[in-house]
């Protein structure tokens, strides 16, 4: 139980209701209680009425108008019960899942390159409606129990303290078996837990790859695949209802036994005229209110047991603290970044890799100039251009931005300073014109309009039946891979970002179609600092600087005639490069 102690500020967010709530539930049971004894009393009436030939109608008609009344007010705060405790368990989901989704966005990148999404899917979901559960009726049935064994083992006790003694062997058996039963259904919750988790990881993987997946006509594969999944998740789930199956009659067979104790011995009370048969019933009827109290007790365990196995789940990711963030020495007196960059023998190494990424990279991107970067594939481009907004953090050496480490700029500052267009574009399930709008709260109608038309793909949207209200399909499935990338720039664009990257941004659209772009965006470059990386020299050939990785290290340095001169690396990029023309053009 003790992963949902954490939750105890969610709670005092709302302990004002919570309060109202507990005394709703006193209220409730103060009210319920007596209801036996008033019925005990009407059937001692009625005894006596049958022994002396004279019934006392209105004394029985007073007792029946009191059991009908309590239960009406005992209902009502039953009602009023429900209204304030389950509905904090609600509120405390809410909170919880917008904190658990907040909280994963400040994780760092390598994070989710190790996690699966399905995962992290199963926790925002599964397991967060499984701490609520644990929340409210965890919450209110205790309460309730608790108010109602004590209240009725008092009155028990009162009546006859020997019965009520007799009555209660069976109880501490039943304590027991819950305790232990509790323990399995803690480690079976969280088995099935994992395999939920799997199950939900491969079938965001089966949609998101579907196109895959029909090309290589693997249908019959992943479903035969997914079926055994889903068998193993049946499975768990099983074990854990026979688990929880057992619990229930156990506790009817206790509760049987006390049933049968009080009816021996109550019995032969009633007949030495030591007890009323009056007070007999009502004995039986405060028991039959111990019945609800000892199956609430277990079924509120296994709540609590699985609300306990979800948030030990949910806290592992809770307390993963993010590897980038802001600290102790950042700056934030920086509010503005104006882009001069300076690469001082960085170097990178991913975690768990035998070999750096990037190996002594020194080098400066003057604000308001464009560098290109070009390489073979796996040289380290893309690494070189996510440690500038920090999806990575050097290992060794300085990144520097206006001669500032980028640790010292706050995070907020530095990536907002930044239109970035990464290799894998990723677009929203919105509207065209909110995905051209997305990195800014800024832009108007007249700002998406002339980025679409920097990024070339203005033609293309007027061509939709609802121009830039288009909605777009999953990742952005209605449109082309050309048209993916051209809306991508355009988002990075709307930002007027003082640092412009475009990460291999054109390699999906023609030579034609790239010239128009890149003609329109060398407006926008103009006093940017603005990063291309490409494999076509077509797209980099105008930058005022190139640079040549090569196993993680800069091989080459200079302008496209400089390059072509040295007969290296792009020298010989650029012969085969004009050779696959000559051959096209054939």
């Amino acid at each position: 139980m003790k992963p949902l102690f954490r939750l105890r500020p969610y709670l005092a967010r709302y302990r004002t209701t919570l309060l109202w709530g507990l005394l709703t539930v006193v209220m409730s049971n103060l009210f319920n209680v007596a209801l036996p004894l008033f019925v005990g009393r009407a059937i001692d009436q009625l005894k006596t009425g049958l022994q002396t030939g004279v019934l006392d109608t209105g004394g029985v008609l007073t007792y029946a108008f009191l059991v009908v009344g309590f239960s009406l007010v005992a209902g009502i705060f039953t009602f009023l019960t429900r209204q304030t405790i389950i509905v904090v368990s609600r509120h405390v989901e809410f909170d919880l899942r917008n904190d658990f989704l907040s909280h994963i966005q400040k994780l760092s990148l390598a994070y989710f390159q190790t996690t699966p999404t399905g995962e992290l899917m199963a926790l925002a979901t599964n397991d967060i409606s499984a701490v609520r559960n644990a929340l409210g009726p965890g919450i209110m049935y205790p309460t309730d129990t608790l108010m109602t064994f004590v209240m009725v083992l008092g009155v028990m006790l009162y009546a006859d303290w020997q019965l009520t003694l007799l009555a209660l062997i069976p109880l501490p058996f039943v304590s027991l078996a819950v305790y232990r039963l509790g323990k399995l259904v803690h480690k079976k919750f969280e088995e099935r837990q994992a395999q939920y988790s799997a199950l939900t990881t491969r079938a965001q993987e089966n949609l998101s790859g579907i196109r895959v997946i029909k090309t290589y006509v693997r249908e019959e594969h992943e479903t035969a695949l997914f079926r055994d999944m889903s068998w193993d998740y049946l499975k768990k789930n099983l074990v854990l209802a026979r688990v929880q199956s057992i619990m229930w009659p156990l506790m009817f067979l206790l509760i049987g036994f006390s049933l049968v104790i009080t009816l021996y011995y109550g019995g032969s009370r009633v007949m030495d005229g030591r007890l009323t048969i009056g007070t007999l019933t009502a004995f039986f009827g405060y028991q039959v209110m111990l019945i609800w109290p000892m199956i609430a007790f277990g079924w509120v365990i296994n709540q609590l047991q699985q609300g306990a196995a979800s948030m030990a789940r949910l806290s592992r990711i809770l307390d993963t603290e993010p590897e980038i963030k802001d600290t102790g020495v950042t700056d934030e007196g920086i509010t503005s970044v104006k882009g001069t960059i300076e690469f001082r023998n960085v170097t990178f190494r991913h975690a768990g890799a035998e070999q750096p990424a990037l190996r002594a990279i020194s080098l400066t991107i003057p604000a308001g100039r464009t560098l290109a970067i070009v390489g073979y594939t796996g040289s380290g481009k893309s690494t070189m251009v996510n440690l500038i907004p920090r999806l990575y953090d050097v290992t060794e050496g300085e990144l520097l931005i206006d001669g500032v480490d980028v640790r010292k700029i706050p995070l907020k500052v530095l990536r907002g300073a930044i239109g970035y267009v990464p290799q894998e574009t990723f677009l929203f399930s919105e509207t065209i014109a909110e995905n051209i709008a997305y990195g800014t709260d800024a832009g108007t109608v007249a700002d998406v309009n002339e980025a679409a038309e920097i990024a070339r793909i203005a033609h293309d949207i007027a061509d939709f039946p609802k121009g830039y209200e288009t909605f777009l399909g999953e990742r952005g499935i209605t449109l082309s891979g050309g048209q993916k990338q051209r809306t991508s720039i355009a988002r990075a664009v709307m930002r007027k970002p003082a640092i412009l990257i475009l990460d291999d941004a054109l390699s999906a659209v023609d030579t034609y179609t790239e010239e128009g772009i890149l003609s329109r965006l060398r407006g926008v470059m103009k006093g940017r600092s603005s990063i291309i990386i490409s494999h076509r020299i077509s797209t980099v050939k105008d930058a005022d600087s190139i640079v040549v990785l090569d196993g993680g290290a800069i091989r080459e340095q200079g302008t496209h005639d400089e390059l072509v001169a040295l007969g290296g690396i792009y020298a010989e990029l650029h012969r085969k490069q004009l050779l696959e023309e000559e051959l096209e053009q054939l």
